[in-house]
């Protein structure tokens, strides 16, 4: 749905998604101290202080779900890569804290 000005992804279809083998890009817009305490597998840190300087590190084509602790750092994320073209950004909702229901491996912190 794109009521905010940008898509959302609920953890349950992320973790359906990854539970099928597919493997959109997990960016992790976090502070590296909370990367390190908790992440999903694969995922790759871009924290959102730096975004807009590595934006060019990442494909506008490929899907790509955007993860913070609660949501709200990735929500204005995913509303700027959408704003610089990135189609298949979506947020995910609630953020990893959220997505910890739906995967033993990710602690909650």
């Amino acid at each position: 749905m794109q009521e905010f000005g940008y898509k959302n992804l609920t953890p349950r279809e992320l973790a359906e998604k990854l539970g099928r083998g597919e493997k959109p890009v997990l960016l992790d817009v976090r502070e590296p101290w909370e990367y390190e305490r908790a992440r999903i597998w694969d995922s790759r840190l871009v924290p959102l202080a730096d975004l807009p300087n590595r934006l060019g590190e990442l494909d506008p084509e490929v899907e790509t779900v955007v993860i913070c602790h609660h949501g709200l750092r990735s929500a204005h994320a995913t509303r700027f890569l959408d704003h610089a073209g990135f189609r298949n950004a979506y947020n995910l909702e609630g953020g990893i804290d959220a997505y910890s229901d739906f995967d033993d491996s990710v602690p909650r912190y």
